[in-house]
């Protein structure tokens, strides 16, 4: 007997041959991690990388797993190049027009910057994704680059740039939380 199983967005198929099937013939066997309910893997951190002569950057390997399915690449809305998984960048695509009628001027420019600024691409077999060269200029990407976490995807700057975006990111916590009413 074969049962479909959501878990996260994906449907499984787990054979049950009896009340209790956990896996094997041992009843106190826990279930399959495939059955377990998955969270989304959320993208943290700061890594130092080069881009090699290709334009090629070494994605890190604590989220390559995660990316083996594809990837997007995408303009930031800042100087950056946002690396997403396919179906995150589905999910932020669709919300970010969730608000407009899909005829409006608004939802036509929103479509047209997501599809326009993306690339779908996959990891090579070393784990590393090709940049390619219209991404490369909008972000300034030079050989050095810093790739950070943000949440739902990662982002690819320029090292200099980073630097100097960040140290401004810091200020601005400070008046960001003191407008919702919070104190750093």
């Amino acid at each position: 007997m074969q049962f479909g199983l959501q878990s996260g967005r994906e449907w499984d198929s787990v054979a049950v041959s009896e009340p209790g099937w956990r896996g094997s013939s041992h009843p106190s066997t826990p279930a399959p991690s495939s059955c377990r309910a998955s969270s989304p893997m959320v993208f943290r951190g700061t890594f130092d990388y080069s881009l090699d002569a290709k334009n090629r950057l070494t994605v890190p390997a604590r989220f390559r797993a995660t990316l083996a399915e594809g990837v997007v690449l995408a303009k930031g809305l800042e100087r950056c190049v946002a690396l997403w998984t396919p179906s995150g960048y589905d999910a932020y695509t669709q919300s970010s027009l969730a608000g407009f009628h899909p005829l409006s001027d608004e939802a036509r420019k929103l479509k047209r910057f997501f599809a326009a600024n993306s690339l779908d691409t996959e990891l090579d077999g070393a784990g590393r994704v090709m940049m390619p060269p219209f991404l490369v200029d909008h972000a300034g990407l030079g050989k050095e680059v810093t790739v950070t976490g943000a949440g739902e995807s990662l982002e690819i700057w320029d090292r200099a740039s980073w630097a100097e975006y960040n140290a401004v990111l810091a200020s601005d916590i400070t008046d960001i939380t003191a407008s919702l009413g919070h104190t750093a």
